[in-house]
């Protein structure tokens, strides 16, 4: 009987370190509200269905992927008819969706999701923005940096070093 208020604290306790993300959320006023991504104004009809690609978008790069690379087809004819050419870069970024940070970058952020697409393609609107003439462009680190080296392929670089 006499235990009854160690008993009654220590459930208060569990039931404050129970409940603790939720104050949390409620004092830093933080949201459930995803990120925004900037929706493209040029374009308003998309390869696919939107609820598709909100769902499956890395399924449908991945299939134009192994369409390209394993079958050298390029042309996708999308639900509506109209045809596109297999390409991140060209078709959604270019003629659609704009800059990879105000559409891509922030839901995969949001999310935590590493992608494998940018060891291969190259955001162009960057790389335009840093072309300026401003003096001697920068060695490059052959060895540090680059694309991810699949297991059982040698860098191109390597076997000039080790003739060395």
């Amino acid at each position: 009987m006499r235990d009854r208020p160690v008993i009654y604290s220590g459930l208060l306790i569990f039931v404050a370190f129970l409940t603790l993300p939720v104050w949390h959320n409620l004092f830093a006023r933080v949201t459930a509200k995803g990120p925004a991504p900037v929706l493209p104004a040029v374009q308003k009809q998309c390869v696919a269905p939107l609820a598709y690609m909100k769902s499956s978008h890395m399924n449908l790069l991945f299939q134009w992927r192994d369409q390209v690379v394993r079958q050298g087809s390029r042309d996708f004819t999308a639900f509506d008819g109209r045809h596109y050419t297999m390409s991140l870069t060209k078709t959604c970024l270019n003629q659609c969706h704009g800059a990879k940070a105000d559409f891509c970058d922030r839901c995969h952020n949001y999310t935590a999701v590493s992608l494998p697409c940018w060891d291969c393609h190259q955001d162009s609107k960057p790389l335009l923005r840093n072309t300026r003439k401003t003096g001697p462009p920068a060695p490059l680190d052959i060895a540090g940096s680059g694309p991810s080296w699949r297991r059982g392929q040698t860098r191109p670089f390597a076997l000039l070093r080790s003739a060395r």
